[in-house]
């Protein structure tokens, strides 16, 4: 039995007893700068409110219906799929604990790499599996594609690839995704697609599901179309696969107001590509000055770079939330110790960072 405070309680299982949970978002968030999660950073399209607005009070007290919208998704995927190739989640963190309760089992090993999204790692130790993590590499944090394809021939449960990787921005493209999960028909092959947007590197395009059953692809609504507060996220891939992801969930984990936001959100294509451009223009501006001042830092794919502050990186972070900007600092992260992940938002609000950061750093501003 455990004991807590002289109390005993039943133990949970081993792995769990075990486990160190992922860590949440930091509370007191609201009215600050947020550019510590990759969120959206403006909200989501003025339909979406309207549409939540819109909901009659008596609906909130029927259970969620979810009738047209993987119909929804597919009509906005870049080719043609049947919706039950789509799964709908609480979330894609929700998909992810889903993955795993459905494929990963305890002796079986998840392939991934490192560093990455830290979510990944406690649903595997619940599960009783063991990691491989293999570094990104070199200075631009390349993919480990040779690594991986030896650990792939030791026939791993499941490889995991963040694409573009988060929160290193590395970037796989698309043909060697679906080389990998052609070469390893017994790993389940997930492409973590959250990013996706900012670099286009999606494998959908050119997926054939038939041919790779054994491979999915996780997207969101989270980082694009403003909705990371209602938690909504997809699992694409082949019927049969995305139907027994689907059975370790709840009847009715998405609530109505996530799926009510979901389908406003899906019909104003215009608003995420008009938010993605501005993000896209905003991160070449700063990536300019970081060059320009002589700031060591990493840009690649995603919504977001790494900066190596001059000085101690919690003393930075302290010193931006104090002027209400929200970073995120990569301490303990293999290979990127040190550093401060940035989300970008528009170009207004990265020149408000800029000057906050620059004064802090004492760096020039041009």
């Amino acid at each position: 039995m455990g004991s807590s405070g002289g109390q005993a309680f039943p133990p949970a299982r081993p792995e769990v007893e075990g486990l160190q949970a992922y860590s949440a978002p930091l509370e007191g968030r609201r009215g600050l700068l947020r550019l510590d999660f990759n969120e959206n950073t403006v909200g989501p399209s003025p339909r979406v409110v309207e549409a939540l607005r819109a909901i009659p009070a008596d609906h909130i007290a029927i259970y969620p219906e979810y009738d047209g919208l993987r119909e929804a998704v597919v009509a906005q995927l870049p080719r043609p799929l049947q919706p039950e190739q789509v799964g709908v989640f609480n979330g894609v963190d929700a998909a992810i604990h889903a993955v795993f309760h459905a494929y990963g089992d305890r002796g079986e090993t998840l392939l991934t790499t490192s560093p990455t999204f830290g979510y990944y790692t406690p649903c595997a130790q619940m599960q009783g599996m063991a990691i491989e993590a293999i570094p990104y590499e070199g200075e631009a944090f390349a993919f480990p594609l040779e690594a991986i394809r030896a650990a792939l021939a030791r026939r791993p449960r499941l490889l995991l690839i963040c694409n573009p990787n988060n929160p290193t921005g590395t970037r796989l493209a698309p043909p060697l995704v679906l080389e990998l999960a052609a070469s390893a028909p017994d790993t389940l092959v997930v492409v973590d697609e959250l990013y996706e947007a900012f670099t286009g590197d999606s494998v959908l395009p050119l997926a054939d599901f038939e041919a790779t059953p054994n491979l999915v692809v996780l997207r969101s609504l989270a980082k694009t179309a403003g909705l990371a507060g209602l938690r909504i996220g997809f699992a694409i891939g082949h019927g049969a696969v995305v139907d027994r992801i689907s059975r370790v969930t709840g009847p009715y984990d998405i609530n109505s107001f996530a799926v009510t936001a979901a389908f406003a959100a899906l019909a104003d294509q215009a608003y995420v590509d008009a938010y993605v451009a501005e993000v896209l223009r905003a991160r070449d501006w700063i990536a300019a000055q970081l060059q320009a001042a002589g700031v060591r830092h990493h840009v690649a794919g995603g919504n977001y770079l790494l900066i190596w502050p001059r000085g101690e990186a919690a003393q930075v972070d302290a010193a931006l939330r104090a002027e209400g900007i929200l970073v995120r600092a990569m301490a303990g992260k293999p290979l990127i110790d040190g550093s401060l992940r940035v989300s970008i938002g528009t170009q207004e609000q990265m020149q408000r960072f800029w000057r906050a950061y620059a004064r802090i750093e004492a760096l020039p501003v041009s």
